[in-house]
């Protein structure tokens, strides 16, 4: 794990689980931008059901993934910003995606997020 607490055992395989989900539904959600407007109801609805069924399994286990997606971009969030660069100190930025979101537990920080930002006036 990059920084925060560290997981142990089943934590770490359901973490990592977890992620690769996210990462899934993220990927799914933008195929059904482009499926049939006939199909994707169908999908919509097995894709609901899949995050919510990961989402309950994490709150069991007392982990949850945040995302920080639309919301302003703080130099002090739990995120690094692979793009900040492309920035001067003065812009105004926000949280356009997140590569990989936040996860935290009971205790805290397990891993940090990344995210890549822009201008909040774009």
């Amino acid at each position: 794990m990059s920084e925060g607490i560290e997981p142990r055992g089943a934590e770490i395989a359901l973490l990592d689980l977890a992620l690769e989900g996210w990462r899934f539904q993220k990927l799914f959600a933008r195929a059904m931008t482009k499926m049939d407007a006939g199909e994707t109801p169908r999908f919509a609805n097995q894709h609901r059901y899949f995050v919510r069924r990961i989402g309950e399994c994490l709150r069991d286990a007392g982990i949850r993934l945040v995302t920080l997606e639309g919301q302003p971009y703080d130099t002090g969030s739990a995120v690094t910003a692979i793009n900040l660069a492309d920035f001067g100190p003065e812009d105004d930025l926000v949280v356009d995606q997140m590569i990989e979101p936040i996860v935290m537990n009971e205790a805290g920080l397990l891993r940090a997020g990344t995210v890549t930002v822009r201008k909040a006036d774009q």
